[in-house]
């Protein structure tokens, strides 16, 4: 009688080379479907580009993530940029970091000029209601997903912890909690290095996703291949193309101008955005409210949760900015409203963005020099366990802000509470996807806002 066991199925094959054109329709896709802030759009990558299509194996995300962490700027942007970069080279990379932010772009300058046009549409506010505890839900399912794969042990269970404590109880800087973090892990390479090393503590942790175009040990492209000669040429042309806009709109405006203003203080913004649009908000408010008048306190607010309930990185609320602040100003002229608005918003969005696209283009080399040294991924793992203590905190103050509208002394808002529940349920126990959901939670507050009392 033959004892022997059935035949272990077949290996999956690694996909085949992703054609350019392959990867464009999906930074595309990615635009539109970029909901729940950062955590969200890169719980939607990995599980698009890592576990699905397999195009980079789960060592390379958490690399380049780790990297995009340690930069000012929106990470996850920057992560689209440095994996389309990855793939297909310099255009690659511009490809998806452009789209990402384009639609985001678009939608903000429509919906700008419905806010500025219309004002307080019973309509529009009926589907940000019902959006809002969605996004909550959202930020919540992304930490548990990012935790999952970063907290490989007790020792990062710790750091996500400590970093929890120190942003909600002391309210620490995000800049010191990274610093700390990588500080951790530097030391933790040397003492206990089976602790900080990729996959340390519960084996390597995309295993079972399969091989992948770019895997663990896929050899590094030549155009991914440090050279002091294409650092060079990489930043000559970021600083150029600085240059000759800025001198454009001195030409045109003056210096004094509020284009040039714009594209100034933006600038400035951009340098300054460690641990994402949250940690500069502060910024951005005092300088377009309080010093340049460009908009005020309440349009800042509303504009901000424009930004929450729209596809692309948070900090695209300066295109939200500029567009009221070019249409107020009447940059055109009082005859141009809306093209004044809509330059403005483009002004302050390449300005914001294009150091991203420079610090990914320079620095990626040097990035993928060090793929596989712990001396260097250490520190990286240890702050992307911070970072999902960041995350779980950032959860609780969209839920504040959604739950109790007036704040603690207000009441308790149960029907966005009973949104956020059901958003939970559904994204935790029916695995429903992000662009189903929003837009089933948009017809819920639309329904109750148009049929309620």
């Amino acid at each position: 009688m033959d004892t022997a066991s059935p035949p272990a199925p077949p290996s999956p094959a690694a996909p085949p080379p992703v054609t350019f054109a392959e990867a464009l329709r999906f930074w595309l896709k990615l635009g539109f479907i970029g909901f729940g802030g950062p955590a969200g759009q890169i719980a939607i990558m990995h599980t698009e580009l890592v576990e699905r299509r397999r195009w980079i194996s789960e060592q390379r995300f958490l690399h380049a993530l780790n990297f995009c962490m340690l930069l000012p700027g929106p990470e996850a942007q920057q992560l689209a940029t440095y994996i389309g970069w990855l793939m297909h080279r310099t255009r690659g990379g511009i490809v998806a970091g452009v789209l990402f932010v384009l639609p985001s772009l678009c939608i903000l300058i429509a919906l700008s000029w419905v806010y500025l046009r219309f004002g307080n549409v019973p309509a529009v506010a009926g589907i940000f209601y019902g959006i809002k505890p969605a996004v909550t839900a959202l930020v919540l399912h992304a930490a548990h997903r990012i935790g999952s794969r970063a907290l490989k042990n007790r020792w990062m269970w710790g750091i996500a912890a400590a970093a929890f404590v120190a942003i909600f109880a002391f309210d620490t800087p995000f800049p010191a909690i990274v610093l700390a973090a990588g500080a951790i892990g530097h030391l933790g390479a040397r003492w206990a290095p089976a602790v900080f090393s990729p996959g340390g503590g519960h084996g390597r942790a995309s295993a079972h996703y399969g091989p992948a175009w770019i895997d663990d040990d896929t050899p590094t492209p030549p155009h991914a291949r440090f050279s002091r000669a294409r650092l060079a040429k990489v930043l000559g042309v970021g600083a150029g193309l600085w240059l000759l806009a800025m001198g454009m709109l001195v030409a045109v405006q003056g210096v004094q101008g509020t284009l040039t203003q714009m594209g100034w203080f933006f600038s400035k913004a951009a340098l300054l955005t460690f641990g994402g649009a949250y940690a500069v908000l502060p910024y951005v408010y005092q300088g377009a409210v309080e010093q340049h008048h460009w908009l005020s306190g309440a349009q800042m607010i509303d504009g901000l949760a424009l930004g929450e309930t729209t596809p692309g990185p948070l900090i695209m609320v300066v295109a939200f900015v500029g567009f009221v602040g070019g249409w107020l100003q009447q940059v055109l002229g009082p005859d141009a409203l809306f093209l004044a608005g809509a330059l403005a918003a483009s002004v302050v969005t390449f300005f914001t963005f294009l150091p991203s696209f420079v610090f990914i283009l320079a620095g990626g080399p040097a990035i993928e020099a060090t793929h596989g040294r712990l001396g260097f991924t250490a520190p990286l793992s240890a702050i992307t366990a911070a970072v999902v203590g960041v995350i779980l905190n950032l959860a609780l103050f969209f839920a504040h802000h959604v739950l109790w509208p007036q704040g603690f002394g207000g009441p308790f808002d149960i029907v966005s509470a009973a949104i956020a529940v059901a958003s939970a349920v559904a994204l935790f126990r029916f695995k429903v996807g992000v662009l189903p959901l929003l837009g089933a939670c948009a017809a819920v507050g639309l329904a109750i806002t148009l049929l309620g009392p």
